[in-house]
């Protein structure tokens, strides 16, 4: 059994190309669906986000599952196969899972270490799980994957810090005021920067927001979008008094929160006690720099907040050595776990025929041995057992001991075609627990 991923990602593809190969969560076990009733996976998890369409699978013949999976995808989602063969990348055994692992750990992502594709991965596996789409390897791979993850991000740097200007502007405003529930914020502008830092400190949970925009339609459409009120634009100075956290983000030429504004709101606020944060997103600025200087203002414009994303890139970054090293070190970890269950398989077939030779044999030459004390036939047997022990002992400890999983297939499908053996049994995880993916027990 081999591992295969075939994917698309922003490493790889445009925007236009991602965007028509997404899937839904309703979608989801339709598309899976089709792939595992096909004789192309045996199993399958699918990991749909923005910027990324990835097919984790099983499959005999990783040339034929690819092509095929190719083709299902394109007619899937009325997406050309040329097309997609040009952004589409592929990856097999030991890179399929360093692939996962790296994506797990937020080593793939657009924005190194962010936190979203862990729960984004859980939820695709979760999914697959749910409608029996995994099986013993992919639930290995993926619940591993899951450990690294966690790994990387409790060892390293990777995760620490905001790396967006909206994410920046809220780990300031916790600086400033810890604990950001019952906080009143007002958002000035109604685009999208002002919406994503509205959602960020929402999220963090400011639960007073209103919205004000010098066109009534927009604020009242991102107040609705986002559950706040909103207040006239002739009302800013008393939405202003009311504050705890300011965001501005307007189109204006020219500054629309003076000195002297600010200044004669902070005379008549009826909350004295505490800061006035002031998040200035627009360019050209909407606030006075000069209100920076006002007692107590915390006045942060773009330059400010970026600086603080580029400082929190630089040090995520250099983190990355260390989070490579983990990824490396639990690819190695996990490839002897797949070396060993492909040898297992293959062993458990081997001696599963070698014991059925053994038993008709023995069933064969009963007549021939005379008639056998209860004692004697036992010994027969285990003479016969031991025998067919000590022949397979070799083959099996040198099949495990192969480093390259490649040689490790290659030497367990000739192995297989030399005694004609029928595909195994999955070897299950209690069989695996305690004797590194090799049965302890002959059948009796």
């Amino acid at each position: 059994m081999r591992l295969l991923l075939l994917g698309v990602s922003h490493h790889s593809a445009p925007v236009e190309v991602r965007e028509r190969l997404a899937v839904g969560g309703d979608a989801l076990p339709g598309v899976l669906g089709s792939l595992v009733q096909q004789p192309v996976a045996d199993e399958a998890v699918l990991v749909s986000t923005c910027n990324r369409a990835e097919v984790y699978a099983t499959c005999h013949d990783v040339e034929v599952s690819t092509e095929c999976l190719v083709r299902l995808i394109g007619e899937a989602h009325a997406v050309p196969v040329e097309i997609l063969q040009r952004h589409v990348y592929t990856r097999v055994d030991e890179e399929a899972v360093r692939h996962l692992f790296r994506v797990a750990s937020g080593l793939d992502s657009m924005i190194v270490g962010e936190p979203q594709i862990f729960g984004q991965v859980k939820e695709a596996f979760s999914v697959a799980v749910d409608h029996r789409f995994t099986g013993p390897l992919l639930n290995r791979l993926f619940q591993w994957s899951f450990t690294v993850g966690k790994r990387v991000r409790a060892e390293t740097g990777i995760a620490d810090g905001a790396v967006s200007v909206s994410y920046a502007a809220t780990s300031l405003a916790r600086k400033i005021f810890g604990d950001l529930d019952g906080l009143a914020l007002l958002v000035v502008g109604a685009g999208d920067m002002a919406r994503l830092t509205a959602q960020h400190l929402q999220a963090q949970g400011v639960r007073r927001i209103v919205i004000t925009s010098r066109t009534p339609a927009h604020a009242h459409g991102l107040a609705a979008r986002i559950g706040a009120g909103t207040a006239p634009w002739s009302a800013v100075d008393a939405a202003l008094a009311e504050a705890d956290v300011v965001v501005t983000a307007t189109g204006s030429p020219a500054p629309i929160l003076t000195r002297a504004m600010v200044q004669k709101t902070l005379q008549t606020r009826r909350r004295r006690r505490g800061p006035l944060f002031v998040i200035d997103i627009a360019v050209p600025r909407d606030v006075d720099p000069a209100v920076g200087q006002l007692d107590p203002v915390f006045l942060y414009d773009i330059d400010d907040l970026e600086s603080v994303v580029r400082e929190n890139l630089a040090q995520r970054h250099s983190q990355l050595e260390r989070a490579e090293a983990i990824v490396a070190e639990e690819v190695v970890r996990f490839a002897g776990w797949l070396r060993s269950r492909r040898a297992a398989q293959t062993v458990v077939a081997l001696r599963d025929e070698f014991d059925r030779i053994r038993r008709t044999e023995l069933a064969r030459l009963q007549t021939k041995l005379g008639p056998l004390t209860e004692d004697q036939r036992g010994r027969v047997y285990d003479v016969t057992r031991l025998l067919i022990e000590k022949l397979l002992l070799t083959p099996t400890t040198e099949l495990k001991a192969i480093d390259d999983p490649q040689t490790a297939t290659v030497y367990a499908q000739v192995i297989a075609e030399l005694f004609r053996l029928a595909p195994a049994e999955p070897v299950r995880e209690a069989e695996t627990a305690d004797t590194d993916g090799f049965p302890s027990e002959w059948p009796s």
